[in-house]
């Protein structure tokens, strides 16, 4: 089965869940005078219009690559996760003004053995569910997916805490259901926020995973003897199945125009065999080899940039003789707010040591691990 046709049967699956127990809250809850309950009905309702967006999302991000979306409709999917935490802070919204209601107007909770069974019920198919939804997700990268069945589980937790204040209530004729409420709605709002910040910092281009990012390199590094290093990888998400991408590559200065050509091509057929990440550009910083001279002006390159432990990496160098210069590139830690300085203390202290020849040093980017 398809990533298309297994996120819509899942979310299918979702709704019909959702709809039952949304039903059976609903009634309970309006019987028994349950705030907490009716509460836990609107958020199941919720949840299926979650699933239902998902669905209409997935169908979107399916469509093919054209001449305005070269690289496919794929971010759809992030901006059905968006609508789907906007709902999720609307119902936290409603269910918190709705708490407030009743602790400024309380009514007595009416608890029945049926609400109980009810309740119990909810919270193993929340559970169920949320692993169910949540399992598929990961497995098949849906950001919607992973966000339902986040939210299924907080179903779950939030449906614990109406069992116990049911059962507080009968044990002690205390009413905690307007309190408990109050932190239905909070849960519910953090969810939501949660899940809205994380598909912003995906539409935004937020930092390449880790694993991801380390798996590019020492494929590249570990294929191909004539790289020496791998740096500047850059990873563009144009969905959970499309990554593009670009990096530099440490290579020998002696390699010819038609070996390059040869070894970046390689490059990015291996890349792709391994990661699924496809590589559009694929640039290189030249290595000197078998001179003394370079060696040891790139040892105290390093030796001065280690002197600060905001420098996180030193790559790129390169000697050129008869320009009289070397270059480098140095990358400064992101925590740092004043970059600039460490870096000119860096290129001040070459040009002491090294006056005889030019400082080409780059500030760069921290792109990924």
């Amino acid at each position: 089965m398809d990533r298309e046709k297994k996120i819509i049967r899942t979310s299918i699956i979702g709704i019909i869940a959702n709809i039952f127990l949304a039903s059976f809250k609903a009634g309970v809850g309006l019987l028994s005078h349950s705030v907490a309950i009716v509460l836990d009905a609107v958020n199941n309702l919720s949840d299926a219009l979650s699933s239902i967006i998902t669905i209409v999302g997935t169908k979107l991000a399916s469509r093919a690559p054209d001449k305005d979306h070269p690289l496919g409709h794929g971010r759809y999917e992030y901006l059905t996760a968006m609508v789907i935490a906007v709902i999720v802070l609307y119902a936290g919204v409603a269910a918190l003004i709705e708490s407030v209601k009743k602790i400024i107007h309380p009514q007595t909770p009416d608890y029945s053995a049926v609400t109980i069974v009810i309740v119990v019920v909810a919270i193993f198919v929340k559970l169920l569910l949320g692993t169910y939804v949540k399992k598929t997700g990961e497995k098949v990268k849906s950001e919607s997916l992973i966000a339902s069945g986040t939210d299924a589980f907080f179903d779950a937790i939030i449906s614990t805490a109406t069992l116990i204040a049911a059962i507080f209530f009968l044990l002690t004729g205390i009413s905690l259901e307007s309190y408990l409420g109050v932190i239905i709605s909070v849960i519910i709002l953090k969810a939501g926020y949660d899940i809205l910040m994380d598909t912003i910092s995906e539409l935004l281009g937020k930092r390449i995973d880790s694993e991801l990012a380390k798996k590019v390199k020492s494929t590249v590094v570990d294929s191909f003897e004539e790289v020496t290093g791998v740096y500047d990888l850059v990873i563009h998400n144009y969905g959970p199945d499309r990554m593009v991408g670009s990096l530099h590559a440490e290579v020998p200065a002696s390699m010819t125009v038609k070996e390059l050509d040869k070894l970046e091509r390689k490059i990015g057929e291996k890349v792709f065999e391994e990661t699924g990440v496809i590589i559009t550009g694929v640039s290189v910083y030249a290595v000197n080899t078998g001179d003394k001279e370079s060696e040891d002006i790139e040892k105290k390159v390093r030796e001065v940039c280690g002197k600060y432990k905001e420098i996180l990496e030193v790559h790129g160098f390169f000697f050129d003789k008869e320009e009289k210069n070397y270059r480098f590139d140095v990358i400064i830690d992101f925590d740092i707010k004043d970059r600039k300085s460490i870096y000119d203390k860096v290129v001040s202290e070459l040009k002491e040591i090294y006056p005889q020849y030019e400082v080409n040093a780059t500030l760069d980017v921290d792109m990924s691990d």
